[in-house]
């Protein structure tokens, strides 16, 4: 199959088509079962196509992608097996990331864009808490303030808990008590880590889709290993950069292969506790954002940890072995049986509690939209090395990435912080931007290639009018389509185009025209409203 990956072998091969990727998929199964060599083989496989990919990195063993594969002959007499004729062990290019800037590139979002949705979930808030964090935001945009890091956000909360009495008519009731609340829970926050992940430069969604002189797409792997202690946190972090793509993505329908795959390991986590409306519009967003170009796929140990109506959506499934001792395991089993197409030659039910490690049943889209009918499967080996990196060469890794300097120095511009002390400061610039043995490839998979630096964005004029964001502009590295690694389009004037007109793909009319120039000029109050806050203005709909 020209336009398929394989990824396994049953009676048939069992390739995922790259046409029918963007239909979001599961990887399912108890702990030890093989998920994550899979969920490895699957991103090395949509690299190879050309599909950038991004993917947590719970356990610290899937760093191993950017690295070649050790020599195995049993590794290298499976792949002849299922169907691998050009096996060879290489490397993925690979960029790694981490919120605490220890194990990868910083990854930074301002508070403006988390918004006082996710930041209530983030901090645990109740309904009284989050809305006197809406009323900071509001004041905040009223009064021109940017909200940028940390210390804004303390600010904002101080500023509006000295002006309590005055802002009562207009806002509503704050009270001292509940802003104190906020402030203990933001110190929690604090003590965690979960400071360093607000602040600039914040991530340009045109680096997450980064692909080589080669044609093959970036492997981004967040470290999580020590972010998932913060379930929440973790949670709400993959939520609020689902949401930007969703947001800041363009229209594209079905296209040839994914602008992008996003791997959303421990995916049981955003769904824990959350309120009703929130997995209402979860739901909303993997349901619209295929048409971006996005492929979402949920690993988790339970089909039945995904809510009824996000497993519905789920339309490539690899399930590895469950456990079935009690009752409610039993159950799970049966119900995870149900979702797959029948296979006369197959009692699904008995497989699933059967499969061997680097087994699974599989289930693929066909070419009309189709679920395929499930193969019991032998899933082919990685190329890349199945455990971790060592400390050594992850940071030859670093050394080597493309974007090497770009975030790596925190920026601090005049913000709410600043404006608020009365102390305006100049923002510091920051740095620049076969039949034999297998192959082993040692090569570079970069090839050397360095993303140009991008300039620092400017402190606001004293006025208060905020500048307009320079960040979703900005040429590409390479220029042309998001895919290559070019700009994701028009950004927020595509978004509320869409809103206002419908979208489409005629001609821009008069009110298109004028939606785009007021979602862009960020500088006028209106504009900040409209798009504060990503999943907030999702829910506004």
């Amino acid at each position: 199959m020209a336009d398929g990956i394989l990824i396994g072998r049953g009676d048939r091969p069992c390739e995922l088509l790259l046409s029918r990727a963007n239909r979001h998929g599961l990887v399912a199964g108890a702990t030890g079962t093989g998920k994550t060599v899979t969920l490895q083989v699957m991103a090395e496989a949509f690299s190879r196509a050309g599909v950038p990919v991004f993917c947590a990195d719970i356990k610290g063993d899937l760093s191993g992608i950017a690295a070649p594969g050790r020599p195995n002959p049993k590794m290298e007499a499976r792949a002849r097996e299922l169907g691998e004729a050009d096996f060879a062990y290489e490397a993925s290019p690979v960029v790694f990331w981490d919120v605490f800037g220890q194990q990868g590139h910083p990854l930074r979002a301002t508070v403006a864009e988390m918004g006082p949705l996710l930041l209530s979930r983030m901090l645990e808030l109740n309904d009284t808490q989050e809305g006197v964090l809406n009323i900071a935001f509001k004041v905040a945009d009223d009064d021109g303030l940017l909200l940028l890091d940390f210390k804004d956000l303390r600010a904002i909360l101080a500023h509006v808990a000295e002006r309590a009495e005055e802002l009562r008519d207009h806002y509503g009731q704050v009270s001292k008590t509940t802003i104190g609340t906020i402030q203990r829970r933001l110190l929690v926050l604090e003590q965690a880590g979960g400071a360093q992940f607000f602040g600039e430069p914040a991530l340009d969604l045109k680096d997450l889709m980064l692909v080589t002189p080669e044609g093959r797409g970036a492997v981004n792997v967040l470290a999580a290993d020590k972010l998932i202690h913060s379930p929440r946190l973790y949670a709400t972090f993959l939520l609020c950069l689902l949401s930007e793509l969703f947001e800041g993505l363009p229209e594209v329908g079905d296209p040839e292969k994914p602008k992008l795959v996003f791997f959303f390991d421990e995916a049981h986590l955003l769904f824990r506790d959350a309120p009703r409306a929130l997995v209402e519009k979860v739901e909303q967003v993997v349901r619209l954002i295929r048409s971006k170009g996005v492929g979402i796929y949920f690993v988790t140990q339970n089909p039945l940890d995904l809510p009824a109506t996000v497993l519905g959506q789920l339309g490539n499934r690899v399930q590895h072995a469950l456990r079935a001792f009690t009752p409610a395991e039993q159950r799970a089993v049966r119900a995870a049986a149900e979702t797959f197409r029948p296979n006369p030659k197959l009692k699904v039910e008995d497989a699933i509690t059967h499969l061997a490690v680097g087994e699974a049943l599989v289930s693929f889209l066909e070419a009309d939209g189709t679920p395929g009918i499930v193969e019991r499967a032998r899933i082919v080996p990685p190329r890349g090395r199945i455990g971790p990196l060592t400390a050594e060469e992850r940071a030859e890794v670093m050394k080597r990435s493309p974007l090497a300097g770009h975030y790596d120095t925190p920026v601090d511009r005049e913000s709410a912080y600043e404006r608020l002390a009365g102390r305006a400061t100049a923002a510091p610039v920051g740095g620049p931007w076969s039949t034999g043995p297998a192959p082993v490839r040692n090569d570079d998979p970069w090839g050397g290639v360095v993303v140009p630096p991008r300039p620092v964005p400017e402190a606001p004029a004293r006025s208060g009018r905020i500048p307009r964001t320079s960040r979703r502009d900005a040429p590409g590295p390479w220029g042309g389509e998001p895919g290559q690694g070019g700009a994701p389009g028009g950004g927020w004037g595509d978004v509320l185009g869409q809103v206002l007109t419908g979208g489409g793909g005629r001609r821009e009319s008069p009110l298109e025209s004028m939606a785009k120039s007021v979602a862009r000029s960020m500088g006028s109050t209106v504009g900040r409203q409209i798009v504060r806050g990503v999943l907030g203005s999702i829910l506004k709909r």
